[in-house]
């Protein structure tokens, strides 16, 4: 099997050191097959948790107290102004 050299900041090796018991090289090649599946079926979608945490603590706390109602609007408003960028689409014929 051909092998391939992995850079890790600093910290993470750090932290993989305390777990020394783990196959990290393992877990690298499970989630590059992962990976490789989902580019080649088209789906590099990321769930919505994973977004979440990209985009960090204070941003998920934001969208947690943001009350529903505010968000409704929102989609109602967008909803509406996307009608009537496609609506002159649709009406013709």
């Amino acid at each position: 099997m051909p092998n391939i050299t992995l850079s890790v900041p600093p910290d993470v090796y750090k932290k993989m050191k305390e777990y020394s018991e783990i196959r990290w090289s393992e877990v690298a090649r499970k989630a590059i097959v992962e990976y490789l599946e989902r580019l080649e079926k088209g789906n590099l979608e990321l769930p919505a948790k994973d977004i979440l945490k990209m985009l960090g603590e204070d941003f998920e706390k934001k969208v947690t107290k943001t009350p529903l109602e505010m968000y409704e609007k929102a989609y109602k408003k967008a909803r509406e102004a996307e009608w009537e960028r496609t609506k002159s689409f649709t009406t013709r014929t």
